[in-house]
């Protein structure tokens, strides 16, 4: 995408604000008759991606020690690659895939868990299965190591360091290396963040309560304005004003949605909605709904000096999932708190 037509974008597309959001997870009703699923996870997990759910799930259960927790199983994701899977999860160590591991550890722990024909650290199922193959053996010589301190922590050192370096330490635990003290800190700080079911009830079908449920598998995904689309999160961009958090561009270097991506990937492929958020209100616009008749997937948009600059699916009760503004992540939020009242423009149903 040429400079200007990403500039042209973010005219249109600009989904900033400042937020007081009430931040839940979500539980969906296929409709009325349905038995609850979790959109969410469930299980214990919450905010992450579809595709990586089920086997996050399925790697915790097989898993004899406890202490692997889907949380954390999705924490360490999120920490190694950000859930990516395009070949720019790659780093400079060669390191590859999801769950970053380098060929030498594949070939170890490394197996076709999908049933592809394939065993690739690059297919989610092969590669989550591989992660928590790998963490569960190293909760295993955690434990009988007797090395004090957590396990969980001990484990992920041993993860990120090798665990000839947690043996190596003076004394023997996580090594005093700023890279792997700040992987540790932070996958045990997260591992809340994507720990439990919600408590948000969303009933009916179709594809509007459809697109709420393929919104909220994305609670969590960290805003990157410019970024997302009908594939998922991605890299943004900073266009001189906006993408930038504490004066750096933190867009460039964040893999997630900006507030119109986020809808578009919700409705895709039964509506192909446009990019951004006025051209998604004028796409449908010939549909308005009333604020005292919004129904799960109606569009809702902000507007100031008569430019709309976000865009909102209604979630039911009163409350919608959005992703918000940089430094923030996607969110369910109540529809009074998400964005100034004064700035509410209307809502249209896709």
């Amino acid at each position: 995408m040429s400079t200007l037509v990403k500039i042209a974008m973010a005219v249109f597309a600009l989904c900033v604000a400042t937020v007081m959001a009430l931040v839940v997870g979500v539980v969906v009703v296929a409709n009325a008759q349905a038995t609850q699923i979790s959109a969410d996870g469930g299980g214990g997990l919450r905010g992450v991606p579809a595709e990586f759910r089920p086997w996050i799930l399925k790697a915790s259960a097989e898993c004899t020690h406890r202490e692997l927790s889907p949380g954390l199983l999705a924490a360490q994701l999120n920490e190694e690659s950000h859930f990516r899977t395009d070949r720019q999860a790659r780093s400079g160590a060669g390191a590859e895939g999801p769950a970053q591991f380098i060929p030498g550890t594949w070939a170890t722990w490394g197996r076709d868990a999908d049933g592809n024909g394939v065993s690739s650290p690059w297919d989610i199922g092969d590669a989550v299965m591989a992660q928590a193959r790998y963490m569960c053996s190293l909760l295993g010589t955690a434990k009988a190591s007797g090395i004090p301190g957590d396990v969980r922590g001990l484990a992920l050192a041993g993860y990120n360091a090798g665990w000839g370096a947690v043996t190596g330490a003076h004394p023997p635990g996580i090594p005093n290396f700023p890279e792997t003290q700040g992987y540790v800190k932070d996958i045990l700080a997260n591992i809340a963040r994507f720990s439990g079911p919600g408590v948000l009830q969303v009933t009916g079908s179709g594809s509007g309560p459809d697109a709420v449920r393929r919104a909220v598998t994305r609670i969590g995904t960290p805003y990157a304005w410019g970024g997302g689309g009908p594939d998922g999160p991605s890299t943004g961009f900073c266009d001189g004003t906006n993408g930038y958090l504490h004066g750096n561009c933190s867009a460039s270097v964040t893999v997630g949605f900006d507030c119109s991506s986020l809808v578009q990937y919700s409705y895709w492929p039964s509506l192909k909605l446009p990019r951004t958020a006025a051209d998604q209100y004028g796409a449908t616009s010939n549909h308005p709904v009333s604020r005292s008749d919004l129904k799960p997937g109606d569009l809702l948009f902000w507007a100031h000096g008569g430019s709309i600059y976000h865009v909102a699916i209604y979630a039911g009760d009163g409350n919608v999932v959005s992703a918000p503004r940089t430094g923030r992540n996607v969110e369910v939020a109540a529809l009074t708190a998400a964005m100034p009242e004064r700035d509410y423009y209307g809502a249209t149903r896709p």
